[in-house]
């Protein structure tokens, strides 16, 4: 009793304090740590919805758990975080002006700056958002929720704010406009800029069925339909086996009773609109291509919808998405492709179905002529067109993007796509490409992975950072097999410092054997070489088996492979060796082979050992010795100068246990001998030439070898009732008092016990103060176990005696699975310890107390999985790699460290050059086209000459550039239904605040051709306005003193102050327009002398240059 009395004694004064100077060199507090996402690849699990710009050619994809991922081209991808972990159910990007609009579950609507990656600004929108839809071009947003009303938002830039603008409709609104009757409380599912309509018209979809198209500039209602009951036609759509149709009379339908759920528009010019509806029907809607000053409620008349249905069974699937796409070699504006996810009947293969749809010259009958139904990988998320690089309308040579979960896009090109016209009386198959990943996860498997720092100082060699160099040279001899990606957005910053001697590798290997090595020194990988598990011209039995583990030696630039079947492969990529023998060891012989020129990329050795799989790699003696540890629980070492074998041991434990860590320490000689130990210390350390090799098995034994002959140098292993995960070996990083742990060994020694310690549960901690006097540092380093539910730090003494006495026991509240160390200031701080719970913890070294604790959720929003722990990897400055389904990240620990160069090192997801140049290049086709002298293509060709072939892509975009779209700006300012003038008893007007912008002076509004014409006057309108509309006969009526004062009594001063106003107006506006007068002068010249110089240039060329 007295024993264990002065042991707890004894071992509660061993940690330090933190007023030590020693300690201090090496501690780790809060303040040092700051976890960022550094590098994020893949496409997360949960992703819902995507988006594209067509001109920055960028790809958005949203998902349920506050995330965006943008992907460009050139392995260019960014990550955009949310403090919301919510779904997002609306994602647009504001094309060409580098801003993307989110608007998540709980109706906040969010601006993201996509050079930034942040959010500008958000807005709480108090109802629930139902529709929404961004005016091509513009800032310009519509808003529809689920009380009927429909808002125009409009993002700042310049204020980076969103504004809530005075022009909103509501369904009562509506409803008195087209003198109709609405449902109650109706809904809006669906708000649809008309195209070609210079934002001047939107089409307002209610879930009632109800469909209204809205003139923005008149405020009036120009179309009604599906209000009433309806004659079906379905006679109209011709199939034969396409589209399941019946060829019977019409069919009678009350509208009131069918549900929109999707809509798109089916022609060009926004002739014909596509519903969808709960029931699975699609109906093809006329919409009148000319204005008229009457209501069009044509919904009586068969003559303005057609139906399709895509299966006659009773019981169809709701039509959950449509898309449409023009036919380029039709003259018909609405022939085209119909993608359709729904509509099929219950139970059948989810599929996305592409009709293709020809109308007749009079647009009476629909014909499909091809049908393809696109077998899914997953589960739908969502799909997308994207126009071809090059094409100036936004519907034609579109490609499709399919979205389905978990993470996985699936991209069809137009070519495969085009393949189902013409084909009557059978279905087509198109295939389709998955999204190439720039590092695989799931095709192939990664099972093995390993971070790598390359550092060249002063007192190592540079071959590391020659290799790097090397092979970022020989990188495109080894190409990446797959299909080019269609993305082409975004612009890589790579930066050149002469001073920058740093570089980073990116290991994988994967289940076929094959390993991947990727330059990762910046936050773009790309992609350096590919190793295949054969070696050709010679069968190696087990050389495709999965790759396990991996390590690799920046002196040597040697990698080290083990797979599951045992075998060991060595590559060499210093580049010195231009010719390289290869070797094939086994236990009992070794063969040479003669291998062609590699370049410096050499296949060194294949060591097949043993048929057991490899647990456990390690480099030692600056690459001069490799560890190998083995499922069966033997341990081998292979000399890298001879490739031969030093040694094999034998099973190190009965029963076999797997080796599941190796480390190596130089345990030196000592005189101090304590107590009357049975072994002799001195004899224990005096037989160590070599370092010696520390073998941890899963049985919880750490074995001591003899790194030199292979034996044990103590016949005794310390052994642990736990779950072991690792183990680290520390020099001269811990500061303990040497008087209290020689007192603790000899207490143990006389009093037989085996296992006292300091045991401290997380949180727990009560520490009396030492007296910094008695610190001092020990100069023998100490071994860090990590188990499942406990931390355990020992003296190396112990551990060579095969003694469970350690200094220091922190128990776990949770089960831990990983776990790696960190330095700072070039000396060991702190361990990091993920938790099958998805919690990370940092602790000290020095005393293993909690510093810092997050979670995988809070830094990516991911949750545990299993086997997650095999692919992690770090290096010792605090960076880390994770995988999990098919994203890749690498996390920063350190405030301080910033090997990654951020954010200067950060791809830039917008690129200005070339929206400055898709914004000329809109203006100068205006111009143009006002003077009737442009040629088709010009606007595609300005901007494919820019960068890769990124063009715009539209009509509609060229018609609302931000320069044709400035109408808008004044509409939106005001109410379209305003107030009415109300009246008092003393004659008085009651009017409200009168907006300098709800006057109207000598300005015409600039209409487009699709607006009304304008009506002639009839005679004696003038008169007739004069005499307020009475019917005269030329002579004058007598009124009494009440009409002249009710219609010209005014306040003096109100008149004087308008007048004033309207003549501020009017200078204002004459200032405006000598201001754009300027500005298009200005880019007049710009662009004639940009044509000048292209006249120079093709007049310097020679005729086999052009």
């Amino acid at each position: 009793m007295f024993a264990k009395r002065l042991i707890q004694k004894a071992t509660q004064q061993l940690h330090l304090p933190h007023h030590s100077p020693q300690h201090n060199l090496s501690s780790v507090t809060a303040a040092d740590l700051d976890f960022q996402v550094a590098v994020h690849y893949g496409i997360p699990s949960t992703a819902s919805i995507i988006s594209f710009d067509p001109i920055q050619r960028l790809l958005a994809i949203g998902t349920l758990d506050g995330r965006i991922k943008v992907i460009g081209g050139d392995n260019i991808e960014g990550l955009l975080i949310s403090q919301k972990q919510l779904p997002y159910k609306y994602l647009e990007f504001l094309v060409n002006q580098g801003y993307l609009v989110s608007i998540s579950n709980d109706n906040d609507i969010q601006v993201w700056n996509l050079e930034s990656r942040c959010i500008m600004c958000s807005l709480q929108w108090e109802s629930n958002i139902t529709a929404f839809s961004v005016i091509n071009g513009s800032y310009f947003m519509y808003i529809g929720d689920e009380n009927g009303l429909l808002s125009v938002l409009k993002y700042e830039p310049e204020d980076e704010d969103i504004l809530l603008l005075p022009y909103h409709i509501s369904a009562d609104s509506l409803a008195e406009s087209a003198g109709s009757s609405f449902p109650d409380n109706p809904t809006i599912v669906g708000v649809l800029p008309q195209p070609c309509s210079y934002g001047n018209r939107v089409l307002i979809a209610y879930d009632s069925g109800l469909i209204i198209l809205w003139d923005v500039v008149e405020a009036r209602v120009v179309m009604v339909r599906g209000d009433k009951v309806l004659d079906l036609k379905d006679g109209n759509v011709n199939s034969h086996s396409a589209v399941s149709t019946s060829h019977t009379d019409d069919i009678i339908q009350n509208m009131e009773e069918k549900e929109i759920s999707a809509s798109c528009w089916a022609s060009s010019d926004g002739s014909i609109l596509a519903v969808g509806y709960i029931d699975g029907d699609i109906l093809f809607w006329k919409t009148s291509s000319s204005s008229s000053i009457k209501v069009d409620q044509g919904g009586y008349s068969s003559n303005n919808v057609l139906r399709l249905q895509l299966s006659s069974a009773e019981k169809r699937l709701p039509v959950v998405v449509l898309h449409w796409s023009s036919n380029n070699n039709s003259q018909n504006d609405a022939d085209g492709h119909l993608y359709i996810y729904g509509g099929d009947e219950i139970g059948s293969d989810e599929v996305v179905t592409v009709l293709s749809l020809v109308w007749s010259p009079g647009m009476e009958t629909l014909r499909c002529t091809g049908r393809s139904d696109l077998h899914l990988s997953g589960s739908f998320a969502d799909m997308i067109l994207s126009p071809s690089a090059g094409e100036v309308r936004s519907s034609h040579n579109a490609a499709l993007f399919v979205l389905t979960s978990p993470g996985r896009l699936n991209y069809y090109d137009h070519n495969s796509l085009s393949g189902i016209a013409n084909q009557d009386d059978k279905r087509v198959s198109i295939s389709s490409a998955e999204y190439p990943m720039v590092v695989p996860t799931v095709d192939p498997v990664m099972t093995a992975t390993k971070l790598i720092t390359l550092s060249a100082s002063e007192n190592s060699s540079k071959n590391s950072f020659e290799m790097l160099t090397h092979l970022r040279k020989c990188s495109s001899l080894n190409p990446v097999d797959g299909i080019k990606w269609p993305m082409t957005g975004g612009i890589s910053k790579q930066l050149v410092d002469a001073e920058d001697r740093v570089g980073r590798l990116y290991v994988a290997g994967y289940e076929d054997g094959s390993v991947r090595i990727w330059d990762a020194t910046y936050p773009v990988l790309s992609l350096l070489c590919v190793l295949p598990g054969e070696v050709k011209g010679l069968e190696v039995t087990g050389s495709s088996s999965s790759v396990l583990k991996l390590d690799f030696c920046s002196l040597t630039c040697c990698l080290a492979v083990g797979n599951k079947y045992g075998l060991v492969r060595l590559y060499c990529f210093n580049g010195s060796l231009d010719e390289s023998s290869f070797h094939f060891i086994t236990e009992l012989k070794s063969e040479a082979y003669s291998l062609t020129k590699g370049e410096g990329l050499n296949f060194r050795a294949i060591f097949g050992l043993l048929q057991s799989p490899i647990q456990a790699l390690q480099f030692a003696l600056e690459g001069a010795k490799l560890a190998v540890g083995f499922e069966c629980g033997r341990v081998a070492l292979i000399d890298m100068s001879s490739l031969s074998v030093s040694f094999l041991s034998d099973c190190l434990s009965e029963p076999s246990s797997p080796v599941v860590a190796i480390a190596w320490e130089a345990l030196r000689q000592t005189g101090d001998r304590i107590g009357s130990p049975k072994i002799s210390e001195a004899k224990i350390l005096g037989n160590t030439a070599e370092q010696s090799l520390f073998a941890l098995t899963k049985d919880a034994k750490i074995y001591v070898i003899d790194g030199g002959k292979g034996s044990r140098i103590s016949p005794k292993p310390l052994h642990v009732d736990l779950a072991v995960i690792s183990m680290y070996v520390i020099d001269g990083n811990i500061t303990s008092s040497e008087k209290l742990t020689q007192m603790q060994e000899a207490v143990m020694d006389a009093a037989g016990e085996d296992e006292p310690s300091q045991d401290t549960s997380s949180g727990e901690i009560d520490q009396p103060k030492t007296d910094s006097r008695s610190q001092i540092s020990s100069e023998d380093p100490v071994l860090l176990l990590c188990c499942k539910d406990a931390l355990l730090l020992y003296h190396m003494k112990s551990v060579v005696k095969g003694k469970n006495r350690p200094i220091r026991k922190m128990k776990l509240a949770t089960a831990c699975c990983w776990t790696t160390t960190f330095k700072k200031f070039e000396k060991l701080c702190g361990i990091v310890l993920l938790y099958q719970t998805g919690d990370i913890e940092v602790r000290a070294l020095s005393d293993l107390e909690l510093v810092y604790k997050t979670s995988l959720m809070s830094i990516l929003s991911w949750n545990f999985k299993a086997n997650m722990d095999r692919t992690m990897s770090s290096t010792e400055n605090g960076e880390i790699s994770l995988a999990s389904g098919r994203e890749v990240a690498f996390i920063s620990l350190l405030t301080g460290e910033n090997n990654f160069r951020i954010p200067e090192s950060l791809p830039c997801l917008h690129d200005k050059v070339v929206a400055a140049a898709a914004e000329a290049a809109f203006n100068f086709s205006l111009d143009q086209k006002k003077r009737k002298g442009t040629a088709p293509g010009i606007l595609g060709g300005i901007v494919k000459g820019f960068k890769g072939g990124k063009v715009n892509n539209a009509t509609d975009l060229v018609a609302n550039s931000n320069s044709n779209l400035s109408h808008l700006e004044q509409i939106f300012k005001r109410n379209p239904f305003p107030e009415p003038v109300l009246f008092t008893k003393d004659d008085q007007i009651i009017v409200d605040e009168i907006d300098i912008d709800d006057i109207h002076i000598d300005e015409p509004v600039s209409v487009p051709s699709t607006s009304a014409p304008k009506v002639q006057k009839k005679k004696g309108s003038e008169r007739e306005q004069l005499f307020d509309g009475e019917a005269t006969n030329g002579k004058p009526r007598l009124r009494t003193r009440e009409e002249i004062l009710a219609t010209y009594r005014k306040d003096a001063s109100s008149v004087a102050g308008q007048a004033r106003d309207k003549l501020l107006e009017r200078q204002e506006k004459l200032e405006r327009i000598s201001r754009n007068t300027e500005e298009l002068r200005n880019g007049a010249e710009d662009f004639a002398s940009l044509a000048n110089e292209l006249v120079k240039e093709m007049e310097r060329r020679k005729w086999w240059q052009i």
